[in-house]
C-alpha cells in the first residue's frame, strides 16, 4: 500500500466527495499517531500500468481531535465549506468517520 499526505482536511473531503460523486461509498478513518490524530481514505488507484490497482492511503494530520463522526462538504455561489459534526444538514454532503482504536499495521505515515 502506498500513502499519500494531502495539505488538509479540506483536500480529503473535497477527495471524497469527488468519489461520492461517482457512486463510490466512501468513508474516512480516524486514529491516534503519536500526539497527533490522522484522517484518512482508502482508495485504489486503478491501471497503473501493467497492475490492475495499487491500494493507496491518502491522508493528513491535525494536533487535535475535532469533535464529530461526520465531515460535512457544500459547494455553492459562496465557495467551500468543510465542517465536522454529528449531524447531517440539508444540501450538505455527509461523509462518515470510522474511528480506529490504533493505526492499522499496514498503514506508514509520516
Amino acid at each position: 500500500m502506498r500513502s499519500v499526505r494531502v495539505n488538509s482536511i479540506s483536500d480529503l473531503a473535497r477527495l471524497a466527495s469527488h468519489l461520492s460523486s461517482l457512486g463510490q461509498p466512501v468513508y474516512l478513518v480516524r486514529f491516534k499517531e503519536g500526539n497527533e490524530v490522522v484522517y484518512g481514505m482508502f482508495m485504489i488507484f486503478k491501471d497503473y500500468y501493467n497492475l490492475y490497482g495499487v491500494p493507496v492511503f491518502y491522508y493528513c494530520k491535525s494536533k487535535e481531535k475535532r469533535e464529530g463522526n461526520f465531515i460535512l462538504v457544500k459547494l455553492d455561489e459562496s465557495g467551500e465549506k468543510v465542517e465536522i459534526c454529528n449531524e447531517s444538514r440539508p444540501g450538505w454532503l455527509c461523509i462518515p468517520i470510522i474511528n480506529l482504536i490504533r493505526k492499522p499495521d499496514f498503514i506508514e505515515v509520516e
